[in-house]
């Protein structure tokens, strides 16, 4: 293992689970249905960061295929919510 492979499984992942932690607080707390999807979403990046630095860490190249995907699928599942939100709130 490399120092930067060292330093980035050491330093920016108990960061990147703190920041998760936090997410999850909003997404739980959250006082309305858009700052829970927001929170979803971060979330959603917060794993795929995680993911990425595991990558770089283990030397597995694979695993930034896995981000990539679950990247577009988080993408496009807040792009869903924010259709729906848009939708419930038309309705009188």
């Amino acid at each position: 293992m490399t120092l930067l492979q060292t330093l980035a499984f050491w330093a920016v992942l108990p960061l990147l689970a703190l920041a998760l932690l936090l997410a999850f607080v909003r997404l739980v707390r959250g006082p309305s249905l858009p700052d829970r999807v927001v929170a979803l979403e971060t979330v959603a990046v917060v794993s795929v960061g995680m993911i990425v630095v595991y990558a770089v860490a283990t030397d597995e190249p694979v695993l930034v295929d896995v981000a990539s995907v679950w990247a577009i699928i988080s993408f496009l599942s807040v792009i869903a919510f924010a259709h729906y939100i848009e939708r419930w709130r038309r309705k009188p």
